[in-house]
């Protein structure tokens, strides 16, 4: 077990490294100059240059890149071009919603997918099968958006159940901020439990054909219960991989629904860090939610050594 963690922590390790160089190099091509964009198209050349020195945008691309670095390490990610305060600043303030939003969703992903799933496939080929997996297809196929737009439009302004978009802080109360978040991750959520409830039943059905099913069946157990006792924790080994890079989606990914309900999250930062020319916060935002992506992902490699012993063993 330990030479398979240490193994996967190598791995994390050399995939930050390369992110890293892969996400600065973009960064310093983009077309389009900060300072310039801060001053206007009339500036004074003496002002751009000093202002170009201020922002440290005059300095060797190597040196700029291990000083960005250096600063990852310690927690540093540099100042925003546009706001002139700490992107740590700027991030500890939009995180406190994404990640909520992202586990929220996750959740109600999973509250839908897994009791789907078992349904259907404990009623393969049969009217209620059809009906999941239909209703999964159009989950799949509305734009998240889209369905956004709908519960905006019975919820806010029909039913007015919930407000349209904003988000009044954690310090106006558990359940307002809970109230503002509901109807974005139910957006999110419904094409994420569709994905998770086709991939889920999928295995269940593989597993159900292995012979120790059949056997727990000649034993006296019903599909249900040879479904739910011992093909459920098989076919977990796919499921995990899906609800990994879900919570990696849904935390990166959220850009057009934060825009949509107007929520001050990472994934709006990153929108207006683009619009801005501020790449500094841009860059340091990608590579904290690739970090977060490669350290689920990591996760989900040790949930799958602990649910198969062969991981554990080294014998896969």
């Amino acid at each position: 077990m330990l030479r398979y963690l240490a193994r996967r922590l190598l791995v994390l390790a050399l995939t930050m490294v390369a992110a890293s160089i892969v996400i600065f190099l973009l960064m310093s091509v983009v077309p389009g100059d900060p300072a310039q964009f801060m001053m206007g198209m009339n500036a004074d050349p003496a002002a751009l240059a000093a202002l170009r020195a201020e922002l440290g945008l005059d300095r060797p691309l190597l040196v700029r890149y291990l000083e960005w670095v250096g600063g990852l390490m310690i927690g540093d990610f540099g100042q925003s071009y546009t706001y002139r305060v700490p992107v740590s600043q700027l991030i500890l303030d939009r995180i406190g919603l994404s990640l909520p939003l992202a586990f929220l969703a996750l959740l109600l992903s999973i509250v839908i997918a897994i009791p789907a799933a078992l349904f259907a496939a404990q009623r393969h080929n049969r009217a209620g099968d059809i009906s999941v997996m239909g209703l999964s297809q159009i989950g799949i196929a509305v734009p998240n958006f889209w369905f956004a737009m709908l519960l905006v439009l019975l919820f806010s302004v029909t039913l007015r159940w919930f407000s349209a978009g904003g988000f009044p802080s954690w310090e106006a109360g558990f359940v307002p901020a809970m109230k503002a978040l509901t109807l974005p991750a139910i957006a999110l959520a419904l094409p994420q439990a569709s994905i998770l409830a086709r991939v889920l039943r999928s295995a269940l059905l593989e597993t159900l054909g292995e012979d120790y099913i059949r056997t727990a069946r000649a034993k006296g157990l019903s599909r249900g219960q040879a479904l739910r006792r011992h093909a459920f924790r098989n076919a977990l080994i796919p499921v995990l991989t899906i609800i990994g890079l879900q919570f990696s989606f849904l935390l990166a990914g959220a850009i057009i629904i934060e825009n949509v309900f107007f929520l001050p999250g990472l994934g709006r930062l990153v929108f207006q860090g683009i619009t801005q020319r501020d790449l500094i916060v841009v860059q340091s935002v990608v590579i904290l939610l690739v970090f977060a992506v490669t350290l689920v992902t990591f996760l989900v490699d040790i949930a799958y050594a602990l649910i198969d012993p062969r991981l554990r063993r080294g014998t896969l």
